[in-house]
């Protein structure tokens, strides 16, 4: 259970800073929030190819572990954006 808590916030940290990276430097607030989904559609759509199981088999062969890790991640990217977009509106004119 420690490694779970432990792997989730390393992932919400890795994402947020490279949500955030990603943010300054392509000058979109969303950016990384979208490409997480899509991220995270495609590696579901491959593993679902991969074993040749049906989507739900797929959806349920993953633990909580994976689940949590997928949601601290979500929350990364999505904070990453909100914190870019409340910055610009602050006026940080380099955000």
């Amino acid at each position: 259970m420690i490694q779970t808590a432990i792997a989730t916030l390393l992932i919400f940290v890795l994402v947020f800073g490279i949500g955030f990276i990603l943010n300054m430097l392509l000058k979109t607030s969303w950016f990384p929030l979208y490409g997480y989904v899509v991220l995270l559609a495609g590696m579901i759509v491959w593993f679902w190819r991969k074993d040749g199981q049906s989507f739900v088999g797929t959806l349920s062969g993953f633990g909580f572990p994976d689940y949590a890790a997928m949601a601290g991640g979500l929350i990364g990217a999505w904070l990453a954006g909100y914190t870019i977009k409340l910055l610009r509106t602050k006026g940080y004119k380099m955000f």
